[in-house]
């Protein structure tokens, strides 16, 4: 393994691996400590999501609140923290939705996504990277406006639709 970069957030490598077939190729990966994202859920149906400012993505885009893990960090802990500092809330009630890999062919990010009810305000503290707005929706609506096109990000669409069949009582699972 060579290492090319090393980031705050990112490694990037060359490595060596051994495939299933018998083959060994060197592959370009992008290591990532992982993620937590979450749909957080008002009583009366409203999903909060934020209006990020995103440079690769050319400008503002709609996501759920979302950070990278700690070290050692859990996810679920990650989860409150992000909560709290993006959108500035907490909840009392966390479900777990599953997780995904971002995308596999080229990078290790896995992103746990949950569901968080019962919130209560306690103060944005975004950090000087982020520039975020804050934007209710019905949870309806939300869907909608992926279906529409306007909502485009991967784990948001992904954690949104999770949470969409949840709440309706049609997704009792949690992928790994």
């Amino acid at each position: 393994m060579t290492t090319v970069y090393k980031g705050r957030a990112v490694e990037f490598n060359l490595e060596e691996a051994h495939l299933p077939n018998g083959r060994t190729v060197q592959l370009e990966i992008l290591r990532h400590p992982g993620a937590s994202a979450i749909v957080p859920l008002q009583e009366d149906g409203q999903v909060v999501l934020i209006r990020q400012y995103r440079h690769a993505a050319g400008g503002m885009i709609y996501e759920i609140p979302a950070g990278r893990l700690d070290p050692g960090e859990a996810p679920l802990d990650c989860a409150r923290r992000e909560l709290a500092e993006e959108v500035g809330q907490e909840a009392s009630q966390w479900e777990r939705l599953g997780a995904i890999w971002t995308t596999p062919g080229f990078t290790d990010e896995k992103i746990h996504l949950f569901l968080a009810r019962h919130l209560t305000p306690v103060g944005q503290a975004l950090e000087h990277d982020e520039v975020i707005e804050v934007v209710k929706r019905p949870l309806e609506e939300a869907i909608a406006m992926i279906r529409r096109g306007e909502i485009n990000d991967g784990k948001t669409i992904c954690a949104l639709m999770l949470a969409y069949f949840h709440v309706r009582g049609e997704g009792s699972w949690v992928n790994r």
